[in-house]
């Protein structure tokens, strides 16, 4: 068993640690822009906030779209069918720049809505032109996405943990260059962020592309950008997989987005603390993502090959490694919740709000972990429908309203929202955790009687 453990560790960490530093470059782009915009005050704080918790809904559903490559595509390696590869990379992409571009549609004509969520006027007006930068970064992501989703299902996740990195190397430069007006350029402020992201959002769907169309590794795949040959019935088991993803991205990143819009009911300092917080708890968040990409992988290649038992143990293997990761990340936002808001600004009232709303994240921790793993986990299994309706349940009707009534009716403010976000995390947890236990345990089953009655 312990030999078993170690094998799995090892697989699973091969995968997982390009993944996670990848994960980790994509979030450091926003960490690097709210540290940035922090210095320029509370207000453009805030206006990153209220502009990012809208993109990032929508971003977050593209991305889990997209997801919908990589356990078919794992499960077709497991099969050694490169032929399938191929065509479920051409419809992918088809899929991915399609909803890509109906996604931008989207933000860019209701943007304008932002008036109507009853936030700080001040904040709105600095916070919608720098939503639409952002938003034409959308289509050059999914790009990446689709390039990315394909090489992980392969199991190679190498190259877009190093283009990733690169890029937000760049980003950071261009903040600089752009936020502030240095080497010569205008100091455009907030929206010097937005065209900093944007274009370094381009240069990675470039330079996944190039990587892809020259090397010598997807050589046996057949990559297509063709619309004519496609399969409809392909389509719509990529749909089925990916759009239930997406709401489920949705249903926790948009629970933490309407936690942001009611911050803005308390005020410009609520705002931007939970700006601070969200942006640290966001760090941890996707480097977990990175063990989810890796439990997704390895479950569907077993999965392909009727490997039940080595699928289960590569699935529990993941859920104790995220325990781990996310226990140690817990103590690190407790032990110093004071002097991590004060990399992002010098306002000592939201550096104390934020700390407070740390000590909560660092509690969630472990929930977050386990609910993500296993969402990768069960992905992997091609089982979107059940933990959709759990995440619903969790968040929306379970999660937020007692964030709500926490925070307004019985006035704990900003701390009873997160207390709300704390339970639908808490709850999502165990519950995919018990969903794939059971729901392994349940093929094993079918498996070994099979096997006993030959």
């Amino acid at each position: 068993m312990i030999s078993n453990f170690k094998e799995n560790f090892s697989k699973t960490s091969f995968l997982a640690f390009p993944v996670m530093l990848s994960q980790l470059g994509q979030v450091l782009v926003g960490v690097a822009d709210s540290m940035m915009v922090g210095r320029l005050g509370a207000e453009p704080l805030a206006a990153a906030s209220l502009a990012n918790s809208i993109f990032f809904v929508v971003l977050m559903f593209g991305i889990g779209v997209s997801m919908s490559i990589t356990p078919l595509v794992a499960m077709a390696d497991g099969k050694n069918n490169p032929k399938r590869i191929s065509r479920l990379f051409n419809h992918g992409f088809i899929i991915n720049m399609a909803s890509g571009t109906m996604l931008f549609l989207l933000i860019i004509l209701s943007s304008p809505l932002l008036h109507h969520l009853n936030q700080p006027e001040e904040v709105v007006v600095l916070s919608i032109p720098y939503l639409v930068i952002i938003t034409f970064s959308l289509l050059p992501f999914m790009l990446f996405q689709t390039f990315k989703q394909f090489a992980e299902g392969l199991s190679q996740t190498k190259q877009a943990m190093y283009i990733t990195l690169v890029c937000n190397v760049i980003n950071v430069f261009l903040n600089w260059v752009m936020i502030y007006g240095n080497l010569g350029f205008p100091a455009l402020g907030l929206n010097g962020a937005g065209w900093a992201t944007l274009i370094s959002r381009v240069l990675m769907g470039l330079f996944m592309l190039y990587y892809i169309i020259k090397s010598k590794r997807y050589i046996p795949y057949t990559i297509s950008f063709r619309v004519k040959k496609l399969s409809f019935p392909m389509i719509t088991k990529m749909l089925k997989i990916g759009v239930p993803t997406g709401f489920q991205f949705i249903f926790e990143v948009g629970a933490f987005s309407t936690a942001a819009i009611m911050m803005g009911w308390i005020g410009v300092t609520a705002l931007a603390a939970h700006q601070i917080a969200i942006n640290l708890a966001s760090i941890s968040y996707m480097m977990a993502s990175g063990l989810s990409t890796a439990a997704m992988i390895r479950v569907g290649n077993q999965l392909g090959r009727n490997d039940i038992r080595t699928l289960r143990e590569a699935g529990f293997t993941t859920f104790i490694m995220v325990a781990i990761f996310m226990s140690v990340t817990a103590l690190i936002f407790i032990l110093f919740r004071e002097f991590l808001p004060s990399l992002y600004i010098d306002d000592m009232e939201v550096i104390k709000m934020s700390a407070t709303l740390l000590v909560i994240a660092g509690l969630f921790q472990l929930s977050d972990g386990i609910q993500v793993v296993g969402l990768g986990a069960l992905r992997g299994m091609a089982d979107v429908r059940v933990p959709t309706i759990v995440t619903l349940v969790a968040y929306w009707i379970i999660g937020l309203p007692l964030g709500y009534v926490f925070g307004f009716v019985l006035g704990m403010n900003e701390v009873g929202i997160w207390y709300g976000l704390l339970i639908g995390l808490t709850i999502t947890g165990v519950l995919l955790l018990y969903r794939f236990h059971s729901l392994s345990a349940k093929l094993l089953k079918q498996k070994d009687s099979a096997f006993s009655t030959v």
